[in-house]
């Protein structure tokens, strides 16, 4: 376990100017917090926190960071809060605990819907402060490093969370280096048959031909001492995990590999870079197609080096990495080298592209709001595959992953380009679009006007991007199919039944059958969900339905009372006000002599809630709805047209119910106002009328009357019939 002043020390040797007495704070508040606390190993839990801090001194990160490492799980694992953290260490620390903290909680590994929504909070934790994501992959690498001591079925859930996020994500971010050791670790818990059988095939080669490491490395810093080159060469053998992903896509045999052996020139400048390759490639044969210039095309997370591959000694094939040192920074560190400091200062900005512009084009998805499962698989696309890198005819970089179309390059470019595709050139001819594109090719896009995405697209197309763009355009235009024949199938209906449809009409009916709006009923329609009589009858219930409603002529009631919970000889008045009507919720407020039925919304009872002592719970009669003399009030607006009053009467007249009275409040030129009391059965039957009428074109407007009268005003029991032509009374 690494000691107090050893942390100061590591921090002080890259950041002379660091705050010693903030490190010194942390440090004894987080081995206060968690000081009887014990991991799985029986080792004292602190050690944990120093490690991850340790681990990013090595990237030379700032204080907040370091401290932020130090007190990632306080939150969580020990009675200390965020604000506490906050009233010691600062606002911007706090944070980024809690952002740890908040991300610590995912389970990544569960459902592919709850994968992908963990990963949207993990992406928009890091467009908050990258810093977050950098102690979250710190913690796991020494997770990774420390899982002996868990349960194999937990061990196994850690280590395949890590080659599926947390590794891929690491290299995404340029840490070339954290990446290699996190899929190692977990490869070496996932399949350790592999491992070691990959580990004593190098143990056989070492013993066969001797190490080759120090030999090829003593040759190339010769190679390049003669050509006046300064230079530091670093050999090693890939890892494993690389060896076998290897083994494993191109379906060969450890023999048959042809690059098991890795080394990095680094030298001063960019010049250098490409004088060394010379030197090489003059004394080592170059490998035809092995060849990556990541300097003058640097790939989206800032990367840049150059890559070839020799024929070395014994025939075997090397590859080389070139690169500057502030190129293997970037390599080596990614996007910490944003955030590490030398001689107390900040680095200046070592990236020759913007490493969070992939972060961007991530989160605009986010926006975008698509699909879960969708949103998973483009991040991984586009996250976790290598990179070829084409030219448009100006001459810009495109940078696509590998096994890439056509297609990819036209949707990278503009979606707009993309859904015009009809054909590309690659290097001046003409290739089919499901080509897979190579690095260093040209691609010219041939568009059309009228072009759109074809289904096939979707399984031609690599990246996230163009995926979700073929999808969304595909399902625009299935949309755009299905409310056209759903607008077809109930016009149709509607003109072979001689009824008035458009808009006010389908508005209407969606609302009627529970809709959220016409074009989802519409769609419904199209896949015959629903069906257009079912619409038709929504709007016009057909007379045969209303008369299995209605009562036989000899039926009577053989109780005259409408409502129950009066007592016997109370009279039952109906408040002209709302004029209640059965299926709906009612009040009876006392009066002398009675009660007065309103409907619960009524706006009298407004005038009653201090003398509650008056109110009484009332219920619907069972037979109040058996015959159409339940009275209901209704406010219509008009068109002023020849006719319109006419085809008012025909439609009440239809759905079985009875005008009791019509009154004209206002009469302008276009238009006029007025209110009908109409007889129905119940809330159901003046439902269907409002509907029927609300669909029409010449209305404009139909609800309840609700004509209050003014606070005080006695309700009169006799209530008059409206005059034609005069405002409407209320009262009772």
């Amino acid at each position: 376990m690494i000691r107090q002043y050893e942390l100061v020390e590591k921090v002080r040797d890259y950041n002379p100017n660091t705050d010693e007495a903030l490190l010194n704070r942390a440090y004894v508040f987080g081995a206060t917090a968690h000081a009887n606390q014990r991991r799985a190993s029986g080792e004292p839990y602190w050690g944990h926190p120093l490690e991850v801090a340790s681990i990013l001194t090595d990237l030379r990160l700032d204080d907040s960071t370091i401290v932020t490492a130090l007190l990632h799980d306080t939150v969580e694992d020990t009675p200390a809060t965020s604000d506490e953290i906050a009233r010691l260490f600062g606002e911007e620390i706090a944070g980024l605990v809690d952002g740890v903290t908040k991300l610590t909680k995912l389970e990544v590994t569960s459902t592919e819907t709850a994968q992908a929504e963990n990963f949207r909070k993990l992406l928009l934790a890091m467009a908050k402060d990258v810093r977050v994501i950098l102690v979250k992959l710190a913690d796991r690498l020494h997770n990774m490093r420390t899982l002996d001591h868990l349960k194999p079925e937990k061990r196994r859930r850690i280590a395949q969370e890590t080659m599926d996020i947390y590794a891929p994500l690491a290299g995404r971010m340029g840490m070339q280096s954290m990446r290699e050791e996190l899929e190692d670790l977990a490869f070496e818990v996932l399949n350790p048959e592999a491992r070691t059988s990959i580990m004593r095939r190098f143990l056989k080669l070492r013993r066969d031909s001797g190490d080759l490491i120090p030999k090829i490395s003593a040759e190339l810093s010769r190679v390049l001492a003669e050509a006046g080159i300064e230079a530091e060469v670093r050999g090693r053998e890939k890892k494993p995990y690389s060896i076998w992903r290897k083994m494993e896509e191109k379906q060969i045999s450890f023999s048959q590999l042809s690059d098991i052996y890795g080394f990095r020139v680094i030298v001063t400048t960019d010049a250098d870079c490409y004088a060394a390759l010379g030197a090489i490639h003059r004394h080592w044969r170059a490998v035809p197609g092995r060849f990556k210039d990541y300097i003058s095309g640097p790939k989206a997370n800032g990367y840049r080096s150059i890559h070839t591959t020799v024929s070395g000694p014994g025939a075997a094939r090397v590859e080389m990495q070139i690169r500057t040192w502030q190129m293997h920074a970037v390599a080596e560190t990614g996007v910490a080298a944003h955030w590490a400091y030398r001689d107390g200062e900040r680095v200046e900005n070592p990236f020759a592209v913007d490493p969070y512009s992939w972060l961007r084009d991530l989160l605009a998805r986010i926006e975008a709001g698509n699909e879960p499962q969708e949103f998973l698989e483009h991040v991984k696309l586009d996250m976790f595959t290598d990179q070829v890198f084409c030219f448009t005819p100006k001459g810009e970089v495109v940078g696509l992953p590998r096994g890439a179309t056509p297609i990819d390059f036209a949707y990278a470019i503009h979606t707009r380009i993309g859904e015009r595709c009809a054909g590309a050139l690659v290097d001046g001819r003409r290739v089919p679009l499901w080509t897979r594109l190579r690095n260093g090719q040209q691609v010219e896009i041939i568009t059309a006007e009228g072009q759109r995405p074809s289904p096939h697209w979707e399984d031609m197309a690599k990246t996230g991007r163009a995926k979700h763009a073929i999808r969304r355009a595909l399902r625009d235009r299935q949309r755009e199919e299905e409310l056209a024949l759903g607008r077809d199938l109930i016009e149709q209906t509607f003109a072979r039944r001689g009824r008035e449809g458009g808009a006010k009409a389908y508005q209407a009916a969606a609302v009627k059958l529970g809709q959220p709006s016409v074009e989802a009923m519409l769609v419904q329609l199209a896949r015959g969900e629903l069906s257009a009589h079912q619409v038709y009858e929504a709007i016009y219930p057909s007379p045969n339905a209303v008369e299995e409603v209605a009562p036989e002529p000899a039926e009577a009631l053989t109780d005259p009372k409408r409502v129950r919970g009066v007592s016997r000889g109370a009279a039952v008045i109906f408040c002209q006000t709302c004029l209640p009507v059965p299926g709906e919720r009612i009040i009876g407020l006392a009066r002398r002599g009675g009660v007065v039925v309103h409907e619960m919304s009524c706006p009298i009872l407004e005038q009653h809630e201090a003398d509650l002592t008056r109110w009484h719970d009332l219920r619907w009669s069972p037979d109040a709805s058996r015959t159409p003399a339940n009275l209901a009030r209704i406010d219509l607006t008009l068109l002023n047209q020849p006719g319109t009053l006419g085809k008012v009467c025909t439609l009440v007249g239809e759905q079985n119910a009875n005008i009791d009275n019509i009154g004209v409040s206002t009469r302008k030129p276009d238009f006029f106002l007025m209110t009908m009391d109409i007889e129905v059965r119940d809330l159901r039957h003046l439902n269907d009328i409002l509907t029927s009428l609300r669909a029409q074109s010449f209305v404009n407007k139909v609800e309840r009357a609700r004509h209050a009268p003014p606070p005080g005003q006695e309700l009169s029991v006799d209530q008059p019939r409206l005059p034609l032509g005069t405002d409407p009374a209320a009262g009772a």
